[in-house]
């Protein structure tokens, strides 16, 4: 993609409720576009399978010989998106498992710093990977070898691989889904014509007509989600645009993110102070319904009012998040923007509701609707280390002590609102690596 150019999600929506029977027919694709995920998850993913996942054209040819689109009667167009969707699951589940178990080695004090590195190359380097996994010989290009020749001196090799191939068959999981939600479509399947879309369906020469709200018409892949329960579906289609670049967006910006005010800057200003509200909001109900439906459970309730609700609830609460991000930057005009990298969220806490809250905290929706938002407007966006960032002295960066939303330091006497003060720290740390 053009440096000029970025990626972003657009959504459209269907203008009426869909017909049972078009419903069906789409159900129906999803369901067999999940059933041959399901067999290229069962089939490649397994470790004897890793040597095929790239590029994956090997992947490719034995699914067109197995016989499987033959089978479930379904077109080429849907049939190989869902086998490279499939693929595409598989390389990101293998990439998991090798960041838990360079997780674990950088954990385990029995390593030696020389076998930690011989362990890391290993799984750095796909074939060398695959050969340990496999138990066959490795087969290196000359240049990796001499580099993997001399990793591997001094080391016990044997020892290390029996370890490599003991984490992963405790980290990695072939991938099932039962749930078929959707199912990608390319170019070929579908056409845009009469305020609408016409969607290749199962029957040859026959399309499924849908209605949508606007008149927007897309040359790209698109995925389309369904909604049985809600005679509805919505597309997902993926546009580049143009980066808008100003000239008057320069300053230095560190930024703290929280739970009842979404974002404060490094100068104090907050954005999104009714976030805690929307919320509250939205976990108590979703409390209150799990423990309803727990309780009359046995009676079967319906689950339709409840997503329907639910989001209504998330839609809200994303709209207010995405007002609130477009007033940061058109308010800030930042050039670039300092976030601290916080850890994992703990278990336990002040009191159940809150412990509630926290777990569903939006931080991963704001960060990622940030980080876009920043590419669009060509503002730089740096991760910064968030260790002890709210613990340490903005001023004289000793360690201080929160007193509630208070930070107090008691070498200097510097006191100041605990957002703030992170926030400052996050504009320290990340101006201080640039230069």
């Amino acid at each position: 993609m053009p440096a000029d150019k970025v990626c972003k999600t657009v959504h459209q929506y269907n203008k009426a409720p869909i017909a049972k029977s078009d419903m069906e027919k789409l159900q129906k694709i999803a369901d067999d576009y999940n059933k041959v995920k399901n067999y290229v998850y069962g089939r490649f993913g397994g470790i004897g399978s890793l040597p095929k996942l790239y590029p994956g054209y090997t992947v490719q040819n034995e699914m067109t010989k197995s016989g499987l689109r033959e089978e479930l009667d379904l077109p080429s167009v849907y049939f190989y998106l869902a086998v490279f969707d499939a693929l595409k699951d598989i390389k990101s589940q293998w990439t998991r498992t090798k960041t838990r178990v360079l997780r674990r080695i950088g954990k385990n004090d029995a390593f030696t710093e020389e076998e930690k590195h011989y362990l890391r190359f290993v799984l750095k380097v796909s074939n060398a990977f695959e050969a340990v996994l496999n138990q066959v010989p490795m087969e290196l290009p000359k240049e990796i070898q001499t580099r993997y020749e001399a990793v591997s001196e001094g080391v016990d090799t044997e020892k290390l691989h029996r370890y490599l191939c003991r984490q992963t068959r405790k980290y990695h999981v072939k991938i099932h889904t039962d749930t078929a939600q959707g199912f990608s479509i390319s170019k070929k399947a579908y056409r845009y014509k009469d305020h609408g879309i016409y969607i290749a369906s199962k029957e040859n020469r026959k399309r499924i007509f849908i209605p949508l709200t606007d008149n927007n018409q897309y040359t790209s892949q698109l995925y389309i989600k369904l909604y049985p329960g809600e005679d509805r579906i919505e597309i997902k289609v993926p546009v580049n645009v143009a980066v808008k670049v100003h000239a008057d967006y320069s300053n230095q910006v560190g930024i703290s993110l929280g739970m009842y005010t979404m974002l404060t800057t490094d100068r104090g200003t907050r954005y999104g102070e009714k976030l805690g509200e929307y919320q509250f909001r939205y976990t108590d109900w979703i409390r209150i319904q799990t423990i309803s439906y727990n309780r009359n459970r046995s009676d079967n309730p319906g689950r339709k009012k409840y997503h329907a609700q639910k989001r209504r609830l998330e839609e809200q609460m994303h709209s207010y998040m995405n007002q609130e991000l477009n007033r940061f930057l058109e308010t800030e005009k930042p050039k670039a923007v300092y976030l601290p990298r916080y850890p994992k969220p703990r278990a336990g806490g002040v009191d159940p509701r809150t412990n509630h809250a926290a777990a569903l905290w939006q931080r991963g929706y704001i960060r990622s609707r940030l980080t876009q938002k920043c590419r669009e407007q060509a503002v730089e966006i740096l991760e910064v280390p968030g260790k002890e960032i709210s613990s340490e002295c903005s001023r004289c960066g000793a360690a201080g002590v929160r007193q509630k939303r208070l930070f107090v330091c008691p070498s200097c006497g510097y006191s100041e609102d605990n957002k703030v003060n992170a926030a400052i720290n996050a504009r320290k740390r990340g101006t201080e690596n640039k230069a």
